[in-house]
C-alpha cells in the first residue's frame, strides 16, 4: 500500500490540522505503510526554512515541501501542481487535508484525471458555522468546485459524530468517521509546571483557565472574555491563559473583548506554545476552556482531557461522547452558559478533579493515534479494493 498525503500548510500557526496531519503520518507509517505528504512551506505571514523540491525522511514518513504564493490561509502552489502531474500516477490513493483550499481542489480534478482514488478530510470547514463565516465566497466556491469534487470523492473522513451528521446532511454519503488522538505516551508522565511559571511569572500561585488554540473569530474569545469577567468577579486568583497562534492578525480584537469586559488585568496571551512548554502550561493549568462556535474535532481539547483537566467545552466543539462519559461539561454556545460551569468547577474541586480524572481515562482508552491510523488503513484498504466502506465507519 502506497498513500500520498497532501496539505496547503502544516506549519504550526495553523495549529490543530498541521497537528493531525503529521500525527496522522506517523500513526499509520508506523504500521508498515509507505506514506508520503506534499505540501508547501507557507507559515502564516512567513514561510518555512525548509528545503524545497526534495524528499526529507522523518521517522515514518516522507515529506516534500513547494513553494507558494499565499495570504492568511488562502495558498497556490504551481510547483506542487506540476509535481502532481508528474507523480499521482506513483500511489494508489491520495488523502487530501482541508477543503476550500485551491491547491486542493485542483489536487482532486488530477486525482480524478488519472483515475486515482481519494479520500476528503474536510477539517470542520463543513460545519453549519464554518459554512456561514464568509459565507457568500464560500458559497461561490462550494458550488463551482467543491461539490462536485468532494462528491467524487472515495470517502470522506468526518471526525466526530456530529460533524459526521453534517457532512451527510449536504447530501454526501460515503462518510467514514475516524475521530482524531493523542499520543498516550505523551501524557502518561505529566510534566513540570515550573517550565510555564519561569516564563509567565505573573501566573505563578494563581489558579489558572487555559484557552488552548488558535486566535481566530471561531474560537469563541467574545464570549469567553465577558464569561470569564463574571468568574474573576467571584474567584479574584482566577487568571486565564489565552495561548495559541495569530496567524491572521486577530490578536487586537481579541485583546479588546477582554479590555471592554474589564478583565484583561488578569489574562495572560503567550503566543503560540509548543513542546515542552505547552505540556507545562497543560501541568499548571486548573481548567481548560473551549468556548468555540465551531470545532472538527479539536485536538487541544482531547491534549487537556489527557492531561486530567476539568474542560469546558462548547457543543460547537462538536464531542458529545465527552458529556455522555461525564468527562467534561459540554454547555451550550452562551456567555452564562460557559461562566456557569467555569464557576462550578471552582466552587466544587473535589468534583472537577474526578471529571479530569475520568477525562484522562475516557482519552486513553478511546481516542489515540494507534485507533485512528488502524481505522484509516481499513478504509484505505476497502477503497483500494473497491469495495464498500466498512459500515462500523459510517
Amino acid at each position: 500500500m502506497k498513500i500520498l498525503f497532501i496539505a496547503p500548510y502544516i506549519g504550526a500557526v495553523y495549529g490543530g490540522t498541521s497537528k493531525m496531519v503529521t500525527n496522522l503520518l506517523e500513526g499509520i507509517g508506523s504500521l508498515g505503510v509507505t506514506i508520503d505528504l506534499v505540501t508547501t512551506n507557507a507559515n502564516g505571514s512567513n514561510t518555512l526554512d525548509v528545503p524545497l523540491n526534495e524528499w526529507i525522511t522523518e521517522k515514518y514518513y516522507r515529506v516534500q515541501y513547494f513553494s507558494c504564493w499565499h495570504r492568511d490561509d488562502f495558498i497556490i502552489s504551481l510547483s506542487l501542481i506540476n509535481w502532481l502531474f508528474k507523480n499521482v500516477n506513483n500511489y494508489e490513493i491520495v488523502h487530501s487535508q482541508t477543503v476550500f483550499a485551491p491547491t486542493i481542489s485542483i489536487t482532486h480534478s488530477i486525482c480524478k484525471y488519472f483515475h486515482i482514488p481519494y479520500i476528503v478530510t474536510p477539517h470542520g470547514m463543513l460545519e453549519p458555522w464554518a459554512l456561514s463565516y464568509k459565507a457568500w465566497k464560500k458559497r461561490i466556491y462550494y458550488n463551482l468546485f467543491e461539490n462536485t469534487t468532494i462528491q467524487n470523492s472515495s470517502a470522506i473522513q468526518a471526525m466526530s459524530s456530529f460533524e459526521l451528521k453534517n457532512i451527510n446532511s449536504l447530501q454526501f454519503q460515503n462518510t467514514v468517521l475516524v475521530p482524531n488522538g493523542i499520543h498516550r505516551q505523551e501524557f502518561e508522565t505529566l510534566s513540570n509546571p515550573e517550565i510555564f511559571y519561569q516564563q509567565f511569572p505573573e501566573t505563578r500561585g494563581k489558579t489558572l483557565i487555559l484557552f488552548l488554540g488558535r486566535i481566530d473569530p471561531k474560537k469563541g474569545l467574545d464570549l469567553l472574555a465577558p464569561a470569564f469577567a463574571k468568574v474573576y468577579n467571584q474567584f479574584p486568583h482566577a487568571h486565564l491563559v489565552v495561548a495559541g497562534p495569530d496567524n491572521i492578525g486577530f490578536m487586537d480584537k481579541a485583546q479588546n473583548y477582554f479590555l471592554q469586559a474589564g478583565c484583561l488585568d488578569a489574562v495572560t496571551f503567550t503566543g503560540m506554545v509548543s513542546g515542552t512548554l505547552k505540556y507545562a502550561a497543560l501541568a499548571a493549568a486548573n481548567l481548560y476552556v473551549a468556548p468555540s462556535y465551531s470545532e472538527g474535532f479539536s485536538i487541544s481539547i482531547l491534549e487537556g482531557m489527557a492531561s486530567g483537566l476539568p474542560c469546558i467545552i462548547t457543543n460547537g466543539c462538536n464531542f458529545p461522547e465527552a458529556a455522555k462519559a461525564e468527562a467534561a461539561h459540554v454547555v451550550e454556545i452562551d456567555v452564562n452558559a460557559i461562566a456557569n460551569a467555569l464557576i462550578e468547577c471552582l466552587s466544587n474541586p473535589q468534583q472537577a478533579r474526578e471529571m479530569g480524572d475520568r477525562a484522562r481515562e475516557f482519552i486513553f482508552q478511546n481516542y489515540t493515534w494507534d485507533h485512528a491510523a488502524h481505522k484509516l488503513i481499513q478504509v484505505y484498504q476497502t477503497v483500494i479494493d473497491r469495495e464498500p466502506l466498512p459500515e462500523f465507519l459510517a
